[in-house]
């Protein structure tokens, strides 16, 4: 029978899919959970060393002479202090041990807690990776603990071998024992180069026989030719369906992009059910398409194969089961040589999906931020570089296509709106081909004195979206009320116009269709002898509506129609954005 606490169920079910079978055990309270629950269980074989610094250096020769890792648990407090000699000692030689460490609830720490120390990363540089388990509430928090659990077993061997700190704080003591089957977890396997060919036969084998294979490509600042023959490969040989946005720079015939399919406020579950993959592979940065949060609904649902040159552990859909530690362009050649002549895309997957995104239907766009940044973004040549700034900039400008060879930039990697003028000044400076950033107001604001800089060349062309403030805010339902635009949208009336033209820019601005038309052939100049800056006058509220009435054109009719939609937003607009919403609280409970 095994204790209640999941988190020590988890710990349990993964010490055993790693084949990890020796623990030394230091008498305690606290990790009595993980004691009373393995010693019965013969599928490990217990230690009993009631010092803790003993009990460490015993699992330190234990583990030298089995040439396998070893456990060592313990109460909290000064009992983990005591493990500290034999885990520096284990670095030092490079003994594979799991410190498990007990620990309190965390809300107490400094708070005259009984028992009580700061364990969370205590043995500092000397482990090959500290975790600190979460307290666990919910589904997310399973994930995670799972995650933690694997990301540290995952270290004992990685490029050499060493001791890892697992951290189990808990609310309360526990001392029920009513559990009779462990959960189910995963164990997430990684494999590197050298890794047996037959391991990587057994992932060839389930990708022939996968009907959905679903590859991510994420951001990347540079895509090799060669890369790009290995993708095109793999497409060909196995039942896949390859997901691109701007930002990945994988210019793919055969590339789906699934910006708006996949949005969260475009696509309803049953739908993204529908399409739902056996294996997603994913490469590269971050990605900005909604598939993410499509698929993290589904976690568990399906196989998600990490392909990451360092070996990191990124779950980015929450349902990670193997890391390829090699380069993109190793994993996809490797596949496709050793998948045999037999294995032929069928196209059955691709065409259900490409007949989604072939289903949005597009409109004659009233006056908008999208007018503005569709007529700009489909006019840029070839052999240029686009700087997108966060959110709309890039939802907007994944809406069209455009031109071939064209290099794009985001600073998706943290999203923040800082520095997105001063990235793309640095990224024009260093070519001289044509350069284009679409940026949105606050975020211009916001970096606003780098159209200063000494090292700005003629072949900038800045798109400035000003709508007033933050339209994403308004995009994602978070205007509350008329104090919103003072403190969350950041409504203003402020103009760039002043700054740019004392800068030397050459300024331009359009306030409807007509002037936008009338500017647009002077600002796509490749002559022009200052760079160019277009300042569009929109406004958010407006702007936010445009694309969703866009999205209702061809959205899959749910209780999210654009008849209640519209419904809902002339309640507002008759009573009020907080009695609307005090009357909907009101109608769930």
């Amino acid at each position: 029978m095994y204790t209640e606490l999941k988190v020590y169920q988890f710990i349990i079910a993964l010490l055993k899919k790693y084949g990890i079978r020796h623990c030394v055990l230091s008498a305690g309270s606290r990790n009595v959970p993980f004691v009373h629950s393995i010693e019965e269980d013969s599928d490990f074989h217990c230690y009993s060393v009631v010092d803790e610094r003993s009990a460490g250096y015993f699992a330190l020769g234990l583990a030298q002479e089995l040439q396998e890792p070893v456990v060592i648990s313990c109460t909290s407090s000064t009992a983990t202090c005591n493990y500290w000699p034999a885990v520096a000692e284990a670095f030092y030689q490079g003994v594979p041990l799991v410190v498990l460490t007990s620990d309190r609830n965390p809300a107490m720490l400094g708070q005259w807690e009984d028992q009580m120390i700061d364990q969370v990363g205590m043995y500092d540089r000397h482990v090959r990776k500290s975790v600190n388990l979460p307290i666990i509430h919910n589904q997310d928090d399973e994930i995670y603990c799972k995650r933690l659990i694997n990301e540290a077993l995952l270290e004992l061997n990685h490029h050499g071998t060493g001791p890892v700190h697992i951290n189990v704080p808990m609310k309360a003591y526990n001392n029920s024992f009513n559990i009779k089957k462990l959960p189910e977890v995963t164990k997430i396997d990684r494999l590197e180069l050298e890794t047996s060919g037959d391991v990587w036969d057994e992932k060839i084998e389930k990708l022939k026989k996968a009907q959905r294979i679903l590859v991510t490509c994420g951001q990347s600042s540079f895509i090799s030719q060669k890369m790009k023959e290995n993708l095109t490969a793999f497409f060909a040989r196995f039942n896949a369906a390859v997901s691109v946005e701007y930002m990945s720079n994988v210019e793919l015939q055969e590339g789906l992009n699934l910006n708006i399919c996949m949005d969260a406020r475009y696509a309803i579950p049953k739908k993204v059910k529908e399409f739902l993959p056996e294996i997603v592979i994913s490469y590269g940065g971050n990605i900005f398409s909604g598939i993410k949060e499509q698929l993290r609904k589904f976690a568990g649902q399906f196989e998600h194969w990490l392909v990451q040159e360092d070996g990191r552990v990124v779950d980015l859909y929450k349902s990670i089961t193997t890391i390829f530690e090699c380069s993109p362009e190793y994993f996809f050649r490797y596949c496709c040589e050793y998948a045999g002549e037999t294995s032929v895309n069928n196209r059955s997957y691709y065409n259900a999906l490409k007949g989604y995104v072939d289903s949005v239907v597009y409109p004659d766009f009233p006056y908008s931020h999208v007018y503005a940044i569709k007529k700009v973004v489909e006019k840029i040549p070839s052999e240029s570089i686009l700087h997108l700034s966060i959110n709309d900039s890039i939802r907007i400008t994944n809406f069209f296509r455009l031109n071939p060879d064209i290099k794009v930039y985001a600073n998706i990697g943290t999203h923040g709106i800082d520095g997105c003028l001063s990235s793309f000044l640095g990224q024009a400076a260093a070519t001289n081909k044509p350069a284009y950033l679409v940026i949105g107001d606050l975020a211009f604001f916001y970096d606003m004195n780098a159209m200063r800089l000494r090292h700005i060349n003629n072949n900038v062309h800045v798109l400035l979206i000003n709508n007033e403030g933050g339209s994403e805010f308004y995009f994602n339902r978070m205007w509350k009320n008329e104090a919103s635009d003072r403190h969350t949208t950041a409504r203003h009336k402020t103009k760039a116009e002043g700054w740019v033209t004392s800068n030397h820019f050459r300024y331009l601005s359009a306030c409807d269709k007509s002037s936008m038309q009338e500017t647009l052939k002077e600002f796509m100049r490749e002559d022009l002898d200052c760079p160019v800056f277009l300042e569009v006058f929109t406004e958010m509220r407006a702007d936010a509506e445009t694309i969703y009435d866009f999205f209702d054109l061809s959205r899959p009719k749910d209780i999210q129609s654009e008849t209640l939609r519209k419904s809902k937003e002339l309640i507002k607009k008759t009573i009020g954005q907080e009695k609307a919403q005090k009357i909907a609280g009101m109608l769930k409970k």
